[in-house]
């Protein structure tokens, strides 16, 4: 297997989008993507007071935001309003494939995306994260009933993620072969999959470490709320 960057997941959010500018608004040491694709932002460093002043800037008073790689504690102007740790995961070993049933997710199939992450919640979604890279789904009688696909992409990396299944579906396999099969397609391009999942989601997080993905390291996923007026 080619050797990657695996410093780039250290802050994925930024690196990500300084390799993927046509969905990102950056402005000095401060970074976002596009409102509707996705409120994830990030700052270059978290202890720089700099940065937060650029990321106010960038995203104007009273922004509510979510960084990936946060620290504990909020910078100057900011203050932290919620969020978690999770954990970050690598899929070295994953074994990638292919499914011929898995159907792909065009922006037509945009409504019921949204219609079955409001109703599994499996992290933040918007009209246009479809955008981020390829999205997957199993459809039963015509419905959408589970789905995964990419959202941020450091150089050489591809994060999985909108893992999720129709609660009457569940139990079923289909989230582990939609994993495998969005990973076949990021495996196809050279590129590693890797993952976020939340500590407190213990029988996700044994899931994928069945499947064979590698716990990297614990990382904050934490909401924070400009209080400039």
């Amino acid at each position: 297997m080619t050797t990657v960057d695996r410093a780039v997941l250290d802050n994925p959010v930024w690196t990500a989008l300084l390799h993927d500018s046509s969905r990102a608004e950056v402005r000095g040491r401060a970074a976002r993507y596009l409102p509707d694709v996705s409120p994830f932002v990030a700052v270059a460093g978290a202890a720089d007071p700099a940065a937060w002043a650029d990321l106010a800037e960038l995203t104007g008073p009273g922004a509510e935001v979510w960084m990936p790689a946060a620290p504990v504690g909020a910078g100057p102007g900011w203050e932290r309003t919620g969020g978690g740790v999770g954990l970050q995961l690598t899929g070295e070993d994953l074994a990638a494939a292919a499914d011929p049933e898995a159907v792909l997710l065009t922006e037509a199939d945009v409504p019921e995306m949204l219609d079955l992450v409001a109703r599994t919640r499996p992290g933040p979604f918007g009209p246009r994260t479809r955008e981020l890279g390829t999205y997957l789904g199993f459809r039963r009688e015509g419905a959408l009933v589970a789905m995964a696909g990419e959202r941020m992409r450091p150089p050489g990396w591809s994060e999985i993620s909108a893992v999720c299944t129709d609660p009457a579906f569940r139990g079923q396999g289909l989230a582990n072969r939609l994993v495998r099969a969005v990973a076949a397609a990021i495996r196809e391009r050279g590129d590693t999959p890797f993952l976020h999942v939340a500590g407190s989601n213990p029988d996700a997080i044994r899931l994928y470490r069945a499947m064979g993905f590698r716990h990297r390291r614990d990382i904050n996923f934490h909401a924070y709320r400009n209080t400039a007026s």
